[in-house]
């Protein structure tokens, strides 16, 4: 079973800025595409950002095109997703995964983006 661990989270302001952090202990980290999900309040997952194996492709949710970056470190197994000009409906529990969006996830990270 995969071990994933996100921080990272906490509250910021709209326009704000976040570094969230998925650490994933092991040897098969490298091999994988990872992906950040997340859910708001009362909805459901929410698929957020893909990244491939070796780092060269990301793709995004339309909703944070533009404002997020994600990005992997293979030697330390850590991916990141670099969050700017949050807003309000950015506000969610974030989670990684690795290989499948929809299969197992680590703790989550609450981000929460308030005035």
């Amino acid at each position: 079973q995969v071990q994933l661990v996100e921080s990272g989270g906490g509250l910021v302001q709209p326009g704000g800025s976040l570094r969230l952090s998925c650490a994933s202990p092991g040897s098969t980290f490298s091999a994988y595409s990872m992906h950040w999900v997340r859910q708001a309040p009362g909805k459901g997952l929410e698929h957020v950002a893909t990244i491939n194996s070796n780092g060269a492709m990301a793709v995004y949710a339309n909703s944070v095109k533009g404002r997020f970056t994600i990005s992997r470190d293979n030697v330390r197994n850590i991916l990141f997703l670099y969050m700017n000009k949050l807003k309000s409906e950015d506000t969610a529990v974030y989670y990684c995964a690795q290989d499948d969006p929809d299969g197992p996830r680590g703790q989550g990270t609450q981000v929460t983006v308030s005035s």
